[in-house]
């Protein structure tokens, strides 16, 4: 409350919108004043000291209360007998005591306004906290102070209902995906609303989309269960490749069993030639390819190996 309060500076301060160079000039007039009045003091009869006093505080008052300073940053909104009669700033301006008014200040920077949509249900159902950033600037100072009656918390209402307006017709999946084409559709329904208040959105950026817990268990397991079913998809995909690639070289030894035999004496050799290596061979490929005489010659031949040395 008190940083909302802060930022509604602009807001019915006329009175009290008094600047520095206001305060100088005032307390310089009276000092010219005084002195002046002290200096004459002998020379002039005492209902004009008295009448010059007067004047030398009235026109001191009158600089007090009538000049003005806006920061670069500012437009002054100035009410003549409660009409509009013109916006004043940046730098130092001159208004009428009275009859002139200034009831807003408009800040035309860039603005930075958090806003957020609680336990908003989507269009599943599903309840959740969205955090948002709204980027707006007025670009129309007259139509801020005239067309409503504080732009700042017209603006953030008009945010959060937009938010919640779209979150309830979104589905969860397309919010968790898609939150640029999000952020796209709130920045135009926002600045729909603001357009008349002479406020325009520049951007809207969405911070953080909070969901259940147990719903983000959910989840996570089942992204978990999908990666699973693809690493099993890949895996059988890839089983089909190498059984295409055995069908394929069989071709090559169907018609050819002399080819067959060296490929399984290489194979048996590799198996033999490894220390402790234990190969097991069916008996049908002992008798067919004549490995029982392969192994024979392999087993003598490292026993003879070690005599040498």
């Amino acid at each position: 409350m008190e940083k909302r309060a802060f930022r509604q500076r602009d807001r019915f301060t006329a009175e009290t919108h008094i600047p520095l160079l206001a305060v100088m000039a005032f307390v310089l007039i009276e000092a010219v004043t005084v002195g002046a009045a002290m200096l004459l003091g002998n020379r002039l009869p005492e209902n004009v000291l008295a009448m010059l006093v007067i004047l030398g505080s009235l026109l001191a008052l009158y600089v007090l209360f009538a000049l003005k300073v806006a920061a670069q940053w500012e437009k002054a909104v100035i009410l003549r007998l409660g009409r509009f009669y013109r916006l004043a700033g940046p730098g130092p301006f001159w208004i009428i005591p009275i009859v002139d008014t200034i009831p807003s200040w408009i800040d035309q920077r860039v603005m930075v306004t958090p806003f957020a949509a609680q336990k908003t249900l989507t269009k599943d159902t599903v309840p959740v906290d969205v955090d948002a950033v709204l980027f707006w600037v007025v670009w129309d100072a007259e139509k801020a102070a005239l067309e409503v009656e504080n732009y700042r918390a017209a603006v953030d209402w008009a945010a959060q209902t937009a938010l919640r307006d779209i979150i309830g017709r979104m589905m969860l999946a397309d919010i968790l995906s898609g939150r640029s084409a999000m952020d796209a559709e709130l920045q135009k329904v926002i600045d729909e609303r603001t357009t008349p208040w002479g406020v325009t959105v520049q951007s809207v950026e969405i911070r953080d989309i909070v969901i259940p817990p147990e719903l983000a268990d959910a989840m996570s397991r089942q992204a978990q269960a999908e990666r699973e079913r693809q690493a099993r998809v890949i895996l059988g995909e890839s089983e089909k490749q190498i059984a295409a690639s055995f069908a394929e070289a069989s071709q090559a030894y169907i018609n050819n069993p002399t080819a067959l035999h060296l490929r399984a004496m290489n194979m048996l050799f590799e198996g033999l030639k490894e220390k402790g290596a234990l190969v097991i061979v069916p008996s049908s490929a002992v008798e067919t390819m004549n490995l029982g005489g392969l192994s024979g010659l392999t087993a003598l031949a490292q026993a003879i190996q070690p005599g040498k040395e």
